[in-house]
C-alpha cells in the first residue's frame, strides 16, 4: 500500500505532463538549403530533445503548452524559434563572426566547419554521452566512444593507480596535446612507471576536468606539431567547457560493480558516487559566466581470488579509491561590440588510496626454508600486511586573456598558468629496520609541475582571395619548472646497514633529499599557417612553426593538407606533416628507489636521473626531442540522406622515442662493475632508445532513421592500429645489449598501448520520454611478456553496454543501465608472474567486470 501512495502521485503527474504535449515536426536546413544533419533541437527550459535525421528532419514530442526551440550545430550559429501550428522550418547561418564562431580543432579558420576540416576530427557531445552510458570521468567516457582513443585502470602502478594514462592511435600518453577552449593545458607531474601504457612517460590528468563543466571533446586525428606545437605528434584533444546561460543542470549518479574473485562473500564493491551542478549568468551582450562544482567518491575493488592460477600473489589487488573534488569556471565578458574578455578554467583535489604487493608473514629462502620475512614485522603484524600508497593531488590551471576583432584581424592574447602536485604517503606499513618501534604511516615526498604560458594569436579571412583565403600567425611563450621533495627521513631511511634488510617504507619507499630537484626551462615559439579554397571545391592548407627550448635546441615543423569535394556528398582529403616532442622536464630530472616484486621477492632498483651520476657513469646520453613524419589519406561523404561516413588511413613514423629501459644489475658484464662500484643493484634509465612505425585505419559509420514514431541512431566507429618497433638504439657502451636495453618485454608495453582493432557499434532510440542505447565494443587481443619472458595472449573481447532512461517530469530524467553486462575478463595468467602481481595486467576493457548504474538528471 505504502509503495502505491508513492507511485500514484508520478502517475498522476506524468499523465497531466502528457495530455499537455504535442508532436512538433520540422526540417534544420543551411544557407544554401542544404539538410543539416545532427543537429540538436532543444525545448527550451526542459530535458526534452532531439537531432535531426539525414534529411534535415525532426519531430519531437513538446512537453509544454507554448514550446519554444533551441536550434544548434556545429559549425552554425544558433536558433532560438517558437512552434507553430504546422511544421517548422529552421535555417542556420554558418558561425563566421569574430565573437560568435564556433572553432573547431584543427583549423584556424573561423568559416571552417568539421566537415571541411582536411583532417579528421572527432566531436563528442558530452551532455549526450554522459546522459546515457554508465562511465563518469573524462578518460573512460572517451574510451569507450572514440575507438582510436585508449585508457584504463591500473593498480599495483605506483603513482598511475592515481592517475590513468591515456593514449591516441596507441602513442603515449605525452604524444597528444590536450586544450581546454583552445589553449595550452599543462601535464601531470607523474611519470609512469609501470603499467601497460604510459611506461616512461608523463601524460594529461584528463580526469581533473568534471565532465559537467564540458561541452564538447574535439579529437584531432592527426600530426599537428606545426599548428599546435610539441606533444602533438598523435593529435589534439580539445576540451571546450560549457557556454550555457539561465539554466540549471545537475546530476546523481551512483554505480557499483558485481563483486567476484574475492575472499569474502561481497555482492557489490567499488560503489562510485557523483554529484555535479552546472549554471550560467548572462553578462551584457552576448556575455556570461559559467560555473561548475563536482564532487565524486570511488571505492576499492577487489579481485585478487581468482580461481585455477599457479598461486596469490597479492592480498590485495583492484581500484584505488578516490575522492574527486573540482571547481570549473568559464566566462566571456564583453568590453564592447567587438572586443572581449574572457576567464576560465578551474582545481581539483584528489585523495586516493591504491592497494601495494602483500607482505607475508614468512617467505622461503634460497634453501628452500620457511623463514619470518625479513620486510614485515611478527609484533606489529602477525599476520603480514598490505601497504597502502595513498595520494594527495592538487592541480589547478587558469587562462585569462582579450579577444577583439580589429580592422578585419581577429586578434586573441592570453596567459595561462598551470600546476600539478603529486604528494605520497604510505599506511598500514611500516619501516623494517626499526623493527617493532617502526612508525606504520609515513610522509614520503613527491613532484610539482608548473606551466605559465603567454599566447598570441592573430588571423584575418580574404573573401575575395580566390574562393576565400585564411591567414593566421602568432607565438608562444611557455615557462616551465619541474621540483621533486623528499620525505620524511624514516620512510627513506636505512637504520641497519648491513643487516640485508630493506630500509624505507615498505610499498613505496619515500624520496630522498639526494632525490631531490629543481629544474626550469623556457620555449619560444611562433608559427604561420594558411588555408586557400582555390576554388569552392578545392582547399589547400600549409602551416610552418619554429620553437626553440633552452635545454636542448631548436626545431622547425611543418604540415601540408588538402581536401577536395567531388560533390556535395562525397570529399577526398589527405595531409603530410612532421613533428617533434621534447623530452618532459619530468623524464629529464625524475629519479628514485622504487620496489618492484618479482615471483613474489621485493627488490628495489633505483632509477637514476637523466643527468645523475650513475646515468654518466654508464654512459646514458642526454635525451634529445623525439621527432615524427606523419601522413593520413582519406574521404568523407554521405549516401542519400540518411547515412555519414568517414575513412582515413594513417602513417606515423618516430624517431628516438624516450621510453624506460630495462633493468640492469651487478652480472651485467659490462656495467655490472660499475654498478657495483656505486653500490647499486639494480638500475633503469630513461633514454631514446626506440623508433617506431605506426599504420592504421579509422571509420565512422553513422545513419539516423524514423523507426516508428521514434528516432534510431546507429553508429559503427572503428580503429585498426599496428606498431612496429622498427629501431632498437643501445648506447656506445652497451652495444650489443639491445635485449636488455630495451628487450621484447619493454616492446611489449609499447605495442599495447592500443589493442589491434576497437570496434564500437551503437544503436539510441528515442521515443517521446524514454530512449534506450544498446553498445556493443569489442576489443582486440593484445600480447605481453611476464617476468618469466613467458608469452601473455590476452584475447580479444567484446563488451556489451545497456542503458534506458525516462523523462520522468520536464525536469527529471531517470537512466538505469549496466556497462559490461555479460562480466567480461581479460584471460587469466600467474600472479606470480604479471607486471601487477593479479591474475591480468591492466589491458582492453578492464578487470572489474559487470557495472551497474543509477542516474537521476535535473535540467531547470
Amino acid at each position: 500500500m505504502k509503495h502505491s501512495l508513492l507511485i500514484l502521485p508520478l502517475l498522476v503527474t506524468s499523465s497531466v505532463v502528457c495530455a499537455q504535449t504535442r508532436t512538433l515536426t520540422g526540417q534544420v536546413l543551411d544557407a544554401d538549403g542544404r539538410p543539416v544533419i545532427g543537429a540538436t533541437v532543444v525545448e527550451k527550459g526542459t530535458n526534452n530533445g532531439t537531432g535531426t535525421d539525414g534529411a534535415g528532419r525532426f519531430v519531437l514530442r513538446a512537453r509544454t503548452a507554448q514550446p519554444r526551440l533551441v536550434v544548434s550545430a556545429l559549425g552554425y550559429a544558433g536558433q532560438e524559434v517558437s512552434a507553430g501550428d504546422g511544421p517548422i522550418a529552421v535555417r542556420l547561418a554558418t558561425g563566421n563572426t569574430a565573437l560568435e564562431d564556433v572553432q573547431v580543432v584543427g583549423s584556424r579558420s573561423l568559416n571552417r566547419t568539421v566537415t571541411d576540416s582536411p583532417s579528421p576530427v572527432d566531436i563528442i557531445d558530452v551532455r549526450e554521452v554522459t546522459a546515457k552510458t554508465g562511465q563518469l570521468d573524462v578518460n573512460q567516457l572517451l574510451q569507450f566512444v572514440a575507438p582510436s582513443f585508449n585508457s584504463n585502470r591500473q593498480t599495483g602502478a605506483d603513482g598511475a593507480d592515481h592517475v590513468d594514462p591515456a593514449t591516441l592511435r596507441g602513442l603515449g600518453p605525452d604524444q597528444t596535446l590536450v586544450l581546454v577552449n583552445g589553449k595550452r593545458w599543462h601535464q601531470s607531474s607523474l611519470v609512469n612507471l609501470f603499467g601497460s601504457r604510459g611506461r616512461g612517460n608523463t601524460g594529461t590528468d584528463l580526469n581533473t576536468i568534471p565532465a559537467a563543466s564540458i561541452e564538447r571533446i574535439e579529437i584531432l586525428r592527426d600530426g599537428a606539431s606545426a599548428q599546435y606545437g610539441s606533444d602533438a605528434i598523435a593529435g589534439v584533444i580539445n576540451i571546450v567547457l560549457k557556454t550555457s546561460t539561465k539554466e540549471l543542470t545537475a546530476n546523481a549518479n551512483y554505480g557499483a560493480y558485481t563483486a567476484k574473485y574475492r575472499f569474502d562473500d561481497k555482492n557489490f564493491d567499488g560503489g562510485n558516487f557523483n554529484v555535479n551542478a552546472n549554471y550560467g549568468v548572462a553578462v551584457g551582450k552576448g556575455g556570461f559566466v559559467n560555473l561548475t562544482a563536482d564532487y565524486n567518491q570511488r571505492e576499492h575493488t577487489q579481485r585478487a581470488n581468482v580461481p585455477n592460477t599457479e598461486g596469490i600473489q597479492r592480498r590485495e589487488y583492484g581500484d584505488p579509491k578516490a575522492l574527486n573534488t573540482s571547481a570549473y569556471l568559464n566566462s566571456k565578458l564583453p568590453i564592447s561590440e567587438n572586443i572581449y574578455a574572457y576567464v576560465f578554467g578551474g582545481i581539483n583535489v584528489r585523495k586516493g588510496d591504491a592497494y601495494a604487493y602483500t607482505r607475508f608473514p614468512t617467505v622461503t629462502d634460497a634453501n628452500g626454508n620457511t623463514i619470518p620475512n625479513p620486510r614485515s614485522n611478527a609484533v606489529l603484524y602477525p599476520n603480514g600486511f598490505d601497504p597502502i600508497i595513498s595520494s594527495s593531488i592538487f592541480d589547478g590551471q587558469g587562462v585569462a586573456g582579450v579577444r577583439g576583432n580589429f580592422g578585419g584581424w581577429d586578434v586573441d592574447l592570453s596567459n595561462g598558468f598551470g600546476s600539478n602536485r603529486f604528494h605520497y604517503g604510505v599506511r598500514n606499513s611500516l619501516n623494517a629496520t626499526l623493527g617493532a618501534t617502526s612508525p606504520t604511516s609515513f610522509d614520503a615526498g613527491g613532484f610539482q609541475l608548473q606551466q605559465d604560458v603567454v599566447d598570441l594569436n592573430i588571423s584575418h579571412n580574404y573573401k575575395t582571395v580566390l574562393q576565400g583565403l585564411n591567414v593566421a600567425f602568432g607565438s608562444e611563450y611557455r615557462r616551465e619548472w619541474y621540483s621533486l621533495f623528499a620525505g620524511e627521513a624514516a620512510s627513506y631511511t636505512n637504520y641497519a646497514p648491513g643487516s640485508g634488510i630493506a630500509g624505507g617504507a615498505q610499498g613505496f619507499p619515500g624520496f630522498q633529499p639526494r632525490n631531490e630537484v629543481k629544474a626550469s626551462r623556457n620555449n619560444v615559439g611562433v608559427y604561420a599557417d594558411a588555408e586557400l579554397d582555390v576554388t569552392k571545391a578545392w582547399l589547400v592548407e600549409g602551416a610552418v612553426r619554429y620553437e626553440h627550448y633552452t635545454d636542448f635546441g631548436s626545431n622547425v615543423t611543418g604540415k601540408v593538407a588538402t581536401r577536395l569535394k567531388l560533390s556535395d556528398n562525397f570529399s577526398l582529403r589527405g595531409t603530410l606533416s612532421t613533428g617533434f616532442r621534447a623530452p618532459s622536464l619530468a623524464q629529464i630530472n625524475f629519479n628514485t628507489v622504487f620496489t618492484n616484486v618479482v615471483g613474489g621477492k621485493p627488490i628495489d632498483i633505483l632509477l637514476d636521473r637523466n643527468d645523475g651520476p650513475v646515468s654518466r657513469a654508464v654512459g646514458i646520453p642526454a635525451l634529445t626531442q623525439e621527432r615524427s613524419k606523419s601522413a593520413s589519406v582519406g574521404f568523407t561523404g554521405r549516401a542519400g540522406s540518411i547515412l555519414s561516413f568517414t575513412v582515413d588511413g594513417y602513417y606515423i613514423h618516430i624517431k628516438d622515442r624516450i621510453v624506460l629501459t630495462g633493468t640492469f644489475d651487478q652480472s651485467d658484464n659490462v656495467i655490472g662493475s660499475t654498478l657495483a662500484g656505486l653500490n647499486v643493484g639494480q638500475a633503469q634509465f630513461f633514454a631514446n632508445a626506440a623508433s617506431t612505425t605506426t599504420w592504421g585505419l579509422d571509420a565512422v559509420v553513422a545513419n539516423t532513421i524514423g523507426v516508428g514514431s521514434g528516432r534510431l541512431t546507429t553508429t559503427l566507429a572503428a580503429n585498426l592500429n599496428r606498431l612496429l618497433v622498427t629501431d632498437v638504439k643501445t648506447t656506445p657502451g652497451l652495444a650489443g645489449k639491445e635485449d636488455v636495453f630495451f628487450g621484447q618485454r619493454e616492446q611489449a608495453f609499447v605495442k599495447a598501448s592500443a589493442p589491434p582493432y576497437k570496434i564500437n557499434l551503437t544503436f539510441d532510440y528515442n521515443l517521446g520520454r524514454f530512449g534506450a542505447l544498446v553498445r556493443f565494443v569489442e576489443f582486440g587481443g593484445v600480447k605481453l611478456y611476464d617476468y618469466n619472458e613467458d608469452l601473455n595472449d590476452y584475447g580479444h573481447r567484446l563488451t556489451t553496454d545497456v542503458a534506458l532512461s525516462y523523462a520522468l517530469t520536464n525536469q527529471l530524467r531517470l537512466s538505469l543501465g549496466s556497462s559490461n553486462l555479460f562480466n567480461k575478463y581479460p584471460t587469466f595468467f600467474n600472479p606470480q608472474a604479471t607486471e601487477t602481481g593479479g591474475a591480468w595486467d591492466p589491458v582492453q576493457m578492464g578487470s572489474n567486470g559487470r557495472f551497474l548504474f543509477a542516474k537521476l538528471q535535473a535540467r531547470f
